[in-house]
């Protein structure tokens, strides 16, 4: 009986789990930290810790082991309390209890079990696909300022207009304004009269090619037949993670290898990181999901696991 696969799954969607007459394991959420000394930044996760005071059978183990492996609820809990009572018997005789993806239970030497949980997961999915990361220090310079010295401008200096009998020349420089200002005007009359001419003979040809477009007929002599695409669009709650990319195309490249090898792979949208989200396939029970996550498990990638989450 592969008891802590059971526990595994339960770990991503609840935060405790209890084995009864035995236990339970709690997940508590940590946020995202960074490590001052070694500058180590490390994403968000669930901190695994064991309780051997809560014991009572809350069911939720029984029902899961009973749904995975088709049998009575009953028979489910009977097979779990064997399974504890050889799990008791190996810490007494000062064994070390591995559970594969959580952690590892031994007997003090006051008869209590101490939890050491395992590092190797992260039971938070909405951390799915982050790892921590070391940053360089960032080293900053410091420059001085400098302070450029302003010039004085030099005064101007104005001198008093010396008049001259010359008073025709006065009229003269009037009358070259006057010829200038009406040149101007008449260039820009004729530039404007361009203007409207192009604009409207741009209006005609425009209608022009309307009415053209309208008179005609076109026919087809060999018309191609109709295309009928039969495509099967997945549905469903239940999606087995393949991974999560950071960039679109490497999410893409992950869709196409996995249809090669058989899966209705397909991207189901970012997740809250940003990352694109890859799934094997879509299933509308728990139940086909679980069978084909097992096997995706044992034939393909160890490290798949179960989303539940409704679509747009």
């Amino acid at each position: 009986m592969q008891l802590e696969a059971y526990i595994s799954d339960l770990l991503y969607r609840y935060e405790c789990v209890t084995i009864p007459d035995f236990g339970a394991f709690l997940t508590t959420r940590v946020s995202a930290k960074v490590h001052d000394s070694t500058h180590t930044f490390y994403p968000p996760k669930k901190v695994l810790s064991f309780n051997e005071q809560l014991q009572n059978n809350d069911g939720l183990l029984g029902n899961y082991v009973a749904e995975i492996e088709k049998i009575p609820y009953e028979t489910a809990v009977s097979k779990i309390a064997k399974h504890v009572r050889a799990i008791k018997s190996y810490l007494i005789e000062g064994e070390t209890i591995q559970f594969k993806n959580i952690g590892e239970l031994v007997l003090n030497a006051d008869g209590k079990i101490v939890f050491n949980p395992s590092s190797h997961i992260n039971y938070l999915t909405d951390a799915f696909g982050l790892s921590h990361f070391t940053s360089s220090d960032i080293k900053r310079e410091v420059y001085k300022e400098t302070i450029e010295a302003i010039e004085e401008v030099a005064p101007i200096a104005l001198t008093p207009e010396k008049r001259s009998g010359n008073v025709w020349l006065k009229y003269a420089a009037a009358a070259v304004i006057v010829l200038g200002l009406g040149g101007y005007g008449a260039v820009q009359y004729y530039n404007n009269t361009i203007e409207n001419h192009n604009q409207l003979a741009q209006e005609e040809a425009n209608a022009e090619l309307d009415a053209r477009v309208q008179e005609a007929t076109f026919f087809i002599s060999n018309p191609l037949p109709a295309a009928t695409l039969s495509l099967e669009k997945q549905t469903g709650n239940y999606h087995i993670v393949a991974g999560a990319f950071r960039i679109e195309a490497n999410s893409d490249k992950k869709v196409n290898q996995l249809r090669a090898k058989g899966y209705k792979a397909r991207k189901i949208g970012k997740n809250r990181y940003g990352l694109h989200e890859v799934v094997y396939q879509s299933f509308e029970t728990r139940l086909e999901a679980h069978r084909a996550l097992y096997k995706i498990r044992r034939e393909h990638n160890k490290d798949a696991w179960l989303l539940i989450k409704k679509l747009d």
